[in-house]
């Protein structure tokens, strides 16, 4: 557990990150190397790399089909064989397959969006984040639901990194080799000192451009098996203040906030991981007339499997061909 907990942000920073991790923790470097790559064999964590800022660099937007239940497995593969998609979920409502397209642009997006509905048959909905309240600060690990936010930051925009600097972000996307001086892998594919490389990182995180740098789990494998999406309509000059809220209460592990669409008036955004649905409804019932949205319309998606689950790739160069999908298929999210 301390592992995954205390290593979601501050990782080390430095050439030998997993000594620094042995001599906090009382071990040798060798075993934490080996316990972290157990743990990613497991499917417990993802990598350990950068989240990075909405605003950092790529595009990307969120999704929704309304798909016939007896097509849903075929289109849900085909959305999922796409590169550009890192999520790919089924939700409860007529809008039941939601996923998550990025690119290095917004004309890379929306071209692979049009490529998935010819291929589909189906049209799509688009629902650009506007402004997160709070996004990917990490779980607590220790509790039913999340707790409050590791770390409560104003979640601001960041400004786009340079195109220069994309290789090493392409390399925080895809996180680190386990090995004694990870760091000087990345210096040598990037073709940088790797005192520069890690003074990069570290000013992205002083910056803000990353949000974190660490241990990135995979919660359902560690238990947090149920979820649902809430989704309100706000008057806009309210949703800054009721979103801003929501990134406060204990229990969210995401606010946000998105742009309606034809057939979606929702504009406002909360997520809620549990290891059950009933603590996952507990915590909405609680946050939602806590954040002063007692009154407001709203609906509760709760997702029902998981057919795709990777990390973002925003900095990478986009094959026009669909791959083979990766990641789960067909779980509970």
């Amino acid at each position: 557990m301390a592992l995954l907990n205390t290593w979601q942000h501050g990782f080390p920073l430095v050439r030998e990150p997993f000594a620094r991790i042995a001599q906090a923790l009382g071990q040798s470097e060798a075993g934490v190397l080996t316990a972290f790559e157990r743990l990613q064999r497991a499917g417990a964590i993802s990598r350990i790399g950068g989240v990075f800022a909405p605003g950092a660099g790529g595009a990307g937007l969120l999704a929704a089909m309304a798909v016939p239940p007896e097509r849903l497995h075929a289109v849900a593969a085909t959305v999922s064989a796409h590169p550009g998609v890192n999520h790919n979920y089924e939700r409860e409502h007529a809008f039941n397959l939601w996923f998550v397209m990025t690119g290095r642009d917004a004309t890379a997006v929306e071209a692979a969006m049009q490529a998935l509905e010819r291929a589909t048959g189906l049209p799509a909905l688009r629902l650009r984040m506007q402004r997160a309240y709070r996004i990917d600060l990490g779980f607590d690990l220790r509790h039913a639901t999340a707790m409050l936010p590791m770390r409560v930051q104003r979640v601001a925009r960041a400004e786009p990194i340079a195109v220069t600097d994309w290789p090493l972000a392409e390399r925080a996307e895809e996180g680190l080799p386990f090995m004694a001086r990870p760091f000087d892998a990345w210096a040598e594919t990037v073709g940088r000192p790797v005192g520069d490389v890690l003074h990069t990182l570290q000013h992205w995180l002083d910056a803000g451009t990353l949000k974190r740098f660490g241990v990135v789990v995979r919660h359902h494998e560690l238990g947090f098996a149920a979820n649902a999406m809430t989704v309100f309509d706000v008057p806009d000059h309210l949703v800054d203040t009721c979103g801003e809220a929501l990134a406060c209460q204990s229990g969210v592990t995401l606010a946000y906030r998105r742009e309606r669409a034809e057939q979606w008036p929702y504009n406002l955004y909360c997520m809620v991981h549990g290891t059950s649905r009933e603590a996952v409804q507990g915590v909405i019932e609680r946050v939602v007339p806590a954040a002063g949205l007692a009154d407001q319309r709203r609906t509760v998606l709760f997702s029902t499997r998981r057919f795709k689950q990777t990390g973002a790739r925003r900095f990478r160069t986009l094959s026009p061909n669909p791959t083979p999908m990766e990641g789960p298929h067909a779980l509970a999210g």
